[in-house]
């Protein structure tokens, strides 16, 4: 017999006293559990696969800081690098070289990147991105895709993912209608509603943004010719082609998930592994649309942190290790068995579930599937994700707090947890 309970009093009496403090108790919605019931465990601190809690639970992790612990939480070469930039400050505000060595990174691996600039935060690069699309297009309209989430900025919050999605939130109060009218949106995978767009505002739209892998609805991945056809489309109607590669980016492939599908975007926004657990963000694209941000053009944005002196270190000996040879060759292997094991175990006790992996990212819908879109996600069993999620919390696996966030496993995580994993899903499974 399994047991099931664990000691979750500190993590209570912490989150009880936090909602006082913050709303919901939490920095970020997710991490309320109000999707998946009871309240969110405290953590106290993470080492490599594995977090523990403040009641010395210890969990298998598959948030893993929401995907920018991809080697692993704390690695040992990232934490001395930090020391050693520690000594030096934690911020100048001023030009470091670190900028250059990470900026030099960043372009010799992804495609579409000709020069970058770093920012704080993921939606500060898509709300920088956004502005420059409009100034270099002279267009104000811009086509994003329900379900995918670009940050919090006003213009976004239009059929967005993530914590809208999970709460179940309507468009945001506080954001006029004037942030959003020019927001237009289509189903993901739906290349024909992307065309009658371009039809009916034709010589309007800036570009189009998107996720090139949904992980915000879930895990979604595009069907064939569907990155493919956005790319001529945008190419045929003089507008831009963003990926927001936030989620995807050094994650699918080193150089992102338009290296792994071949497809090259006009421009592109990062953030997460690039800052290796430190808050970053960043945006790039072909040298003449970059060459428009101020100060080299017009076109202002800024940020007294940006380019932070310990965030650049942490990006740069992350980057550093990813660049082992067979690094994403094993995050695929056992992400694959993860993501395998789950939905075999789904059809032998009787679920009805779908979902599926690229290199180190993955989902799971208890759905009738496929999943191809937002709508699509919204058909599967919440209820029932609840159930499991508070079942796997129990067994001492932690997944995303949600049905519409995507998984993510990192090169720490060994084939033994993987088996653990699976282990604890079937146990689950059967009792659902």
């Amino acid at each position: 017999m399994v047991n099931t309970t664990i000691k979750t009093t500190k993590s209570q009496e912490i989150f009880a006293a936090a909602q006082n403090l913050m709303p919901g108790g939490v920095s970020s919605p997710v991490r309320a559990f109000k999707s998946v019931g009871g309240q969110p465990i405290v953590f106290d601190h993470v080492k490599g696969a594995y977090i523990w809690d403040v009641d010395s639970n210890q969990y298998i992790d598959y948030v893993g800081t929401w995907g920018p612990a991809i080697c692993g939480h704390a690695h040992p070469e990232v934490i001395a690098a930090l020391h050693e930039a520690l000594e030096k400050g934690t911020s100048f505000g001023a030009p470091s070289v670190l900028e250059n060595i990470l900026a030099e990174m960043v372009i010799n691996a992804v495609p579409s990147i000709e020069m970058v600039r770093f920012v704080n935060s993921g939606t500060e690069a898509c709300m920088a991105v956004l502005r420059l699309m409009r100034a270099f297009t002279g267009r104000d309209k811009l086509i994003k895709f329900e379900g995918c989430y670009h940050g919090h900025a006003d213009m976004f919050l239009v059929k967005a993912g993530s914590g809208v999605a999970t709460l179940g939130l309507p468009d945001s109060p506080g954001v006029p209608k004037s942030a959003t009218t020019n927001t237009l949106t289509a189903p993901f995978n739906d290349l024909e509603a992307v065309k009658q767009l371009f039809e009916e505002n034709r010589d309007e739209i800036a570009g189009v943004i998107l996720e090139p892998i949904v992980g915000n609805a879930g895990f979604i991945a595009p069907d064939a010719g569907f990155l493919e056809g956005l790319r001529e489309l945008t190419h045929e109607h003089g507008a831009l082609l963003v990926f927001d590669e936030v989620m995807t980016g050094f994650r699918i492939a080193y150089g992102g998930a338009q290296e792994k599908f071949g497809i090259t975007p006009d421009l592109t926004t990062l953030g997460k592994i690039i800052g290796g657990g430190l808050p970053v963000g960043a945006y790039g694209g072909r040298r003449d649309i970059m060459s428009m941000v101020a100060p080299a053009g017009s076109v202002y944005q800024a940020g007294t942190l940006s380019g932070n002196p310990l965030a650049m270190t942490a990006g740069i000996k992350t980057l550093e290790l990813l660049q082992k040879p067979g690094t994403y060759e094993y995050l695929d292997s056992i992400t694959q068995k993860l993501a395998d094991g789950l939905l075999q175990i789904a059809k032998e006790t009787g679920h009805a579930a779908c979902g599926g992996q690229i290199s180190g990212m993955f989902g799971l819908f208890f759905a009738n599937g496929p999943v191809h879109n937002y709508e699509d996600a919204k058909k599967s069993d919440t209820g029932k994700f609840g159930r499991f999620h508070r079942g796997m919390l129990e067994r001492g696996i932690y997944l995303a707090p949600s049905q519409f966030e995507a998984g993510f496993t990192s090169i720490a995580h060994t084939e033994e947890d993987i088996e653990r994993t699976l282990k604890a899903a079937q146990d689950v499974m059967s009792t659902l």
